[in-house]
Parts: structure tokens; sequence; C-alpha cells
């Protein structure tokens, strides 16, 4: 089982690791075909990318922040993102119809 963190923000690594988050492979961009069955994923995944792990077996875990508006697009340090409240939310996933 492997555990994925997705981000391509520094600050988000930083973050991970100073939460002590035991981390296989660090990703900027997530290839959904690489998940399998029992892997967890932690990052900030658009709906689809999401959707297509939990149907693969695995966990996702979101990292959630609650980021004022102005700060929107804008590098965040780790001390920035706790400031923020970041925090892993695990949430499952799916797609409805066809």
């Amino acid at each position: 089982m492997t555990t994925f963190f997705v981000s391509r923000h520094p600050g988000a690594a930083a973050w991970a690791q100073a939460q002590g988050l035991a981390v296989d492979r660090l990703l900027a961009h997530l290839d959904p075909a690489e998940v399998g069955a029992g892997d967890t994923v932690i990052g900030t995944l658009p709906v689809n990318l999401a959707a297509a792990v939990c149907s693969q077996g695995a966990r996702y875990v979101h990292l959630a922040l609650d980021l004022p508006p102005d700060w929107r697009g804008r590098e965040l340090s780790a001390a920035d993102m706790a400031a923020c409240g970041a925090r892993l939310e695990e949430y499952c996933v799916r797609r409805v119809g066809s």
C-alpha cells in the first residue's frame, strides 16, 4: 500500500512534513492509473480525480483550508497553511450515472 501526497506547492509539502505524515510518493500531478486498492491519496484533487481514486478502492484524504478570499492564488508557506486551519478530511467520492 502506497501513500501519495499530491501538490505542486512547496508550502504544502513542508506542511505535510511538519505534521509527520508518512508519505511514500510526493507528486505534483496524479495519474489515477498508478493508484491501487488500499492506497491512500492525500491532496486537493479535482472531483473527477478523487472519484477515480475512490473507484479503485483507494482512500482520498483532502487537504482542506479555510483560505481568506484575498489569499487565493498566492503561494502559502507551511505557517500560512497552519494559520488557515489546514487539516486532513477523508472523503469517499463517486460518480453518479453515465
